[in-house]
């Protein structure tokens, strides 16, 4: 449909990346947050899975409150598949029987995602990061190996809170060991909060109509000054490249769109905010086998910077932790240099002295 339809992406993923760094995909940057306000002169028409219809006369969005909840709200038309696979979830992705134009229904499964596998490098990130985790934090954890080793390490750690963008299936094994509880967030205590879900089935069920459990649309769970609003908030987010000075370059590789902004900045500032708040900003150190490091002196011409030096809390990779934030240039290189891959660091450290770090 390429040369009829003009698809605008406003996160780049594995299933639109060819068609962005081709030219016959659009993307859109901005902040997770902010897509709701970006996009609300381009909703005309409005198609979404929605739980069946209760007592009351309302649809729920599910799993995919996000900015669907806004766009509906604001299009001329309003399209929704009805499937009773789709939870019931609580929170503000409410849309009711009055507002909706065509209702179609269907029993088709909704889409899972199985557990990612944890590779060593990702179990030895994850232990570095859950060491650092206290009890009582409120954290917000991804999808992928290193959040899912992380989740698994936090199992022993007591009333931790969750305010996230995405649900995981991690998080379930965090409520049933008793490791989450919620009790000690300042914000929305005993509540679980997020935008959308996806994973398996488990999870799912797990939301299906659960007090606990609440769905809010991106421009609210995603904004800085709320997310800073949870004591000891914790952001742990993956990034492709690190330089000295810390800036992280997580969406692109050179100028080769990879993913996007996604909610990595909301929540690394939001953690900046809270008090006792942390971020950690995860990587292997070396790419490509093991023949190129991830932290650099310099990104790659035409990277693009996701969460700037100014923002950077922790960077971890497989060797250790380095803590930037309010370091001098010098003690950042040399904090970065420290958890490279040994392989590297000779070759760091003569870089760093070519532009006068040490």
């Amino acid at each position: 449909m390429a040369p009829h339809i003009q698809h605008n992406s406003w996160f780049s993923s594995g299933l639109t990346r060819t068609g962005v760094n081709e030219g016959w995909m659009d993307f859109t940057p901005g902040h997770f947050s902010e897509i709701p306000g970006l996009m609300s002169h381009l909703a005309d028409v409005v198609m979404a899975i929605v739980s069946p219809l209760d007592k009351h006369g309302y649809f729920t969005l599910g799993v995919t409150v996000d900015y669907t909840s806004n766009a509906a709200a604001r299009a001329r038309l309003v399209i929704v598949e009805v499937n009773p696979n789709m939870p019931r979830t609580l929170g503000s992705g409410h849309l009711h029987v009055s507002e909706v134009s065509y209702i179609v229904e269907d029993g088709s499964p909704i889409a899972e995602l199985p557990d990612p596998p944890i590779t060593e490098t990702d179990a030895a990130i994850g232990r570095y990061i859950a060491e650092l985790i206290e009890d009582g934090s409120t954290v917000q954890i991804g999808i992928g190996g290193i959040p899912n080793a992380v989740a698994k390490l936090l199992a022993e750690k007591k009333d931790l809170g969750i305010h996230t963008e995405m649900l995981t299936s991690s998080i379930v094994d965090l409520v049933e060991a008793g490791a989450v509880t919620g009790k000690k967030k300042t914000l929305h205590p005993g509540k679980i909060i997020g935008n959308f879900a996806f994973g398996t089935r488990r999870l799912y069920d797990f939301m299906d109509d659960n007090p606990s459990v609440e769905m809010h649309s991106v421009a609210y769970t995603n904004n800085p000054y709320v997310i800073g609003q949870n004591y000891k908030m914790v952001s742990i987010n993956s990034t492709l490249e690190v330089d000295f000075l810390g800036q992280c370059a997580s969406e692109s590789i050179g100028p080769k769109q990879f993913s996007g902004t996604g909610g990595q900045s909301d929540f690394v500032r939001g953690a900046n905010l809270s008090p006792g708040g942390k971020s950690f900003m995860a990587l292997p150190s070396t790419a490509k086998d093991g023949k190129v490091s991830r932290i650099v002196p310099m990104l790659a011409q035409g990277a693009v910077v996701t969460t700037s030096k100014n923002d950077v809390d922790h960077v971890v990779t497989e060797f250790g932790v380095a803590k930037l934030r309010g370091k001098t240039a010098r003690e950042r290189a040399l904090a970065l240099i420290s958890i490279a891959h040994p392989d590297f660091r000779a070759e760091l450290k003569d870089g760093a002295r070519k532009m006068g770090l040490i």
